[in-house]
């Protein structure tokens, strides 16, 4: 998930007392959500209908018509947020518990952003064959499911066999999230240059769940050329030791062949989107083309400083909200399912996924500038805008039931 907050370590033996004084302890105590019932139960006739014995009319009604779970209960408004805490935010495998907060968090945010019921689930597993049965057997409680910070590679196979697998939308946040947003920035950032996602040349450092996404999501946009790095460089067809996800990457892109660093891959390039968690020269950026675009997007420290990108390249955009344009994934996730679940999708598609970046591009309109290619997480216009265009692909693409 990205985010614009930094992340500060509390050293183990400081007391409950202690904890407590920091306002973000304070603010999680007790947790972040709670459900609350929509009826009210008042007295014995309020308990005959919302419980025993009017819940059992409704009870066989769905045994016979099951679709009618959509309609005489939550299901069709409430997302699984499903984690097993191995790859969360910057801190990394701390484990089920520990991403609670964060799964907590992002519950709270489908609800105040799109009104989205959500429930964390934090799976104490990690074998992928484990962690898909688990969904799998929870699904028929959800109408959709939201896969968070989940390591790489890992993260593929699970979404990929849970989408097979579900008649529901099945969306991992840290990969699609983050393309919708960067594809709607870059989209803005080509615009206010004057020129089209074809004619630019992209370099994306990372090659992890967000990085492979955003790759994906540009290429299906029609950018003119991208190559992607790793920590051992750029990744091309015939380099050793490559994954499956890496040699589909390397079949799909990098049409130059480039076989150096990000740094010599940089020179002339028309975007940069770090995604990496590393550093980039001042130098390796005053070497892009003119009217440069630069994404670094690792957080809490962008791979290179927003002001000394700002010296070299047109626009910057970080995942920091200290910072304009920041690239955040709550600009995504809500509107998307709820568009997805507004129609009941049964999937969320590719195009399903640029009819929201374009959507979210769409928001800022004319007032496009250098340090305002994406509108803020505040902006009311922003979940009905993205909504609305998934809704609306969803019933282009076939997989809207309503």
């Amino acid at each position: 998930m990205t985010t614009g907050v930094a992340v500060a370590v509390t050293p183990a033996s400081a007391s409950v007392e202690n904890l407590d004084a920091d306002p973000a302890f304070a603010l999680h105590r007790g947790g972040k959500i709670e459900i609350r019932s929509t009826v009210p139960v008042r007295d014995a006739d309020d308990l005959a209908l919302a419980y025993t014995p009017g819940v059992a009319r409704v009870c066989t009604a769905i045994a016979d018509r099951p679709a009618l779970a959509d309609d005489y209960t939550w299901v069709s408004n409430v997302v699984a947020v499903v984690s097993d805490g191995t790859a969360v935010l910057g801190l990394g495998d701390i484990g089920p518990s520990a991403a609670m907060p964060v799964m907590e968090g992002k519950a709270l945010l489908f609800k105040e952003f799109a009104g989205v019921d959500a429930v964390p689930l934090c799976l104490d597993c990690t074998d992928v064959d484990a962690l898909v049965e688990t969904v799998a057997r929870l699904a028929p409680s959800f109408g959709g499911i939201n896969l968070e910070d989940i390591s790489a590679p890992r993260c593929f196979e699970i979404e990929d066999r849970l989408r097979d697998l579900l008649d529901i939308p099945v969306f991992h946040d840290d990969q699609h999230g983050t393309a919708i947003v960067v594809l709607a920035a870059l989209r803005n950032a080509a615009r206010l240059t004057g020129r089209p996602l074809g004619d630019l040349r992209a370099v994306v450092a990372g090659a992890g769940a967000s990085g492979v996404a955003v790759t994906r999501i540009l290429l299906e946009a029609g950018i003119g050329d991208i190559a992607v790095s790793d920590s051992k460089g750029m990744i091309y067809e015939g380099r050793e030791g490559l994954n499956p996800v890496k040699e589909a990457l390397a079949r799909d892109t990098n049409r130059a062949g480039r076989t150096g660093s990000t740094e010599e891959a940089l020179e002339g390039a028309d975007v940069f989107v770090g995604l990496s968690g590393s550093t980039v020269p001042e130098a390796a950026i005053a070497s892009m083309a003119p009217d440069a675009i630069v994404f670094a997007l690792s957080n809490p420290t962008p791979e290179v400083h927003p002001d000394v990108a700002g010296r070299h390249v047109r626009v910057v955009a970080t995942g920091r909200s200290d910072f304009p344009n920041q690239i955040n994934n709550v600009l995504a996730f809500p509107g998307v399912f709820r568009g997805a679940l507004d129609v009941r999708a049964t999937t969320i598609t590719e195009n399903m996924k640029v009819a929201a970046a374009d959507a979210l591009a769409g928001v800022v309109g004319d007032d496009l500038s250098a340090t305002y290619v994406i509108p803020s997480p505040f902006d009311e216009r922003v979940a009905p805008a993205v909504t609305a265009a998934v809704a609306a692909q969803a019933r282009e693409d076939g997989v809207a039931r309503r």
